[in-house]
């Protein structure tokens, strides 16, 4: 970790935002799979689908309870997970105003742990949230406590079908979630205030994700670009690792203390 603490000083001595971006492993020291694994998998009928297929907009229209209904599984195991050491440390950064956490994690882990909204960018999402599935409006709403969390394999009720319905027009409501074949934009997803933070970065620290999706890329090349140092914080080697001017191949959890303690008063 020496190396990597020395980046992180290097870093906080430039003039510059302190950004955060967190992926899947962070969550997954809390206990909640990536879903990419084979428990992510849905039955539906005789078929099963893969992660993958089920969480896109296709698949909603094609056979929307079955996605609700995962959903609501997947709801349900991150509501029974707690925040870890790597979640809390963030907190401590919150106040300044040079740090930015963007996440990939659906979760709401760091919002739980403490971390404020206004300078959380969850840019695929929260599965806390739902929205309009007609997209009459943008505008985000908490699922109603009408619907239960699922049991793997379980059905949505007539009660929670009647409930998951936008509050504006009446029309069904889907997860707020980035689907595989969506884009991001900046209403939901804060697509363009996540690049602004990106560019004007001194340092980065990229702490489990292993670069699978496009606007983390997008962050990396905007601070890189902009000279931040860049950390790559990962249990295993993946490509952001390869750009980054400091590496620990360790968990999350361990790391972000240190580095967040090494970021104190910023």
């Amino acid at each position: 970790m020496d190396a990597v603490l020395a980046a992180v000083r290097d870093g906080r001595a430039r003039t510059g935002r302190i950004v955060v971006l967190t992926g899947a492993g962070v969550s997954a020291e809390s206990g909640i799979p990536t879903f990419r694994g084979k428990e992510g998998y849905w039955t539906v009928g005789a078929r099963e689908y893969h992660p993958q297929e089920l969480a896109t907009h296709a698949a909603f229209e094609r056979m929307p309870w079955d996605v609700w209904a995962w959903y609501l599984y997947r709801r349900g195991v991150c509501r029974g997970a707690e925040p870890n050491a790597g979640h809390r440390a963030l907190v401590a950064l919150a106040a300044s105003e040079r740090f930015a956490l963007v996440t990939q994690n659906v979760d709401g882990l760091h919002i739980r742990a403490g971390s404020p909204r206004a300078s959380t960018y969850e840019i695929h999402g929260d599965i806390e949230l739902a929205r309009c599935a007609d997209e009459c409006t943008p505008t985000r709403f908490p699922i109603p406590a009408a619907v239960p969390d699922l049991q793997k394999g379980e059905p949505v009720s007539a009660e929670a079908r009647a409930a998951l319905v936008c509050p504006q027009c009446g029309a069904m409501a889907r997860p707020h979630v980035l689907w595989f074949d969506e884009s991001y934009d900046e209403d939901r997803f804060h697509l363009d205030t996540v690049r602004r933070v990106a560019s004007e970065a001194a340092l980065l620290v990229v702490a489990g994700t292993s670069a699978q999706t496009n606007l983390p890329w997008q962050v990396v090349s905007l601070a890189g670009r902009a000279g931040a140092v860049i950390v790559d914080v990962n249990t295993e080697d993946n490509p952001f690792g390869d750009l980054a001017h400091a590496v620990a191949r360790t968990s999350a959890a361990t790391a972000l203390p240190l580095i967040v303690d090494t970021l104190a008063d910023i």
